[in-house]
């Protein structure tokens, strides 16, 4: 696994094999503090490098406009592909467990962040629980989200709105501000 280049462009390696028992999911991940795609980047490798998880590819880095609370530093967001044998609550347990060790402490909804990784998609599940909800419930309300993974799965269904990325992106009326970057930046 790769995450060290922007390309988006990884081969597939880890001990989960494609076929019955394995799930292709996405997951949002962003950073706004320190070296926020730095912590995007090693987010995604401490995924990739867990049994029962293969890390496919992910998007190219984003430099995204903070929705929901507008006074702090912009984000960096990507979206991972990847193939997991966990279930959806295992796996956003393996999320929680990530963001802590990379030192996400709770704060304000939608304020700073050092780290924040979200299950977007999980084949085609619907979970809709105290805890988890599955499709994430603002995905097709936000730009920053949309893009990077309308670059990796335009063709994806959402499962509740029989709608593909792409077409969620171009119905999307979320304005805040998304930019590819560039090498050397953010």
């Amino acid at each position: 696994m790769d995450c060290g280049s922007d390309s988006g462009r990884r081969s597939a390696s880890g001990p989960v094999e494609p076929g019955a028992g394995s799930v292709v999911a996405y997951i949002g991940v962003g950073s706004n503090k320190g070296e926020a795609r730095e912590q995007c980047r090693e987010a995604l490798m401490r995924l990739g490098s867990h049994e029962g998880v293969a890390f496919l590819r992910h998007s190219s880095f984003y430099r995204s406009e903070p929705v929901g609370v507008a006074d702090q530093d912009w984000f960096v967001n990507a979206v991972g592909e990847i193939r997991t044998a966990l279930g959806p609550s295992e796996l956003l347990g393996l999320l929680k467990t990530i963001e802590k060790s990379m030192g996400r402490e709770e704060g304000k909804r939608w304020g700073p962040r050092i780290i924040d990784l979200d299950i977007l998609l999980y084949g085609q599940a619907v979970v809709d629980g105290p805890e988890l909800v599955i499709p994430h419930r603002e995905l097709h309300r936000r730009r920053f989200v949309l893009v990077p993974l309308n670059e990796l799965a335009s063709y994806a269904i959402h499962p509740l709105y029989g709608l593909s990325v792409r077409g969620l992106l171009e119905r999307c009326e979320d304005l805040h501000v998304v930019d590819l970057i560039g090498e050397g930046a953010g």
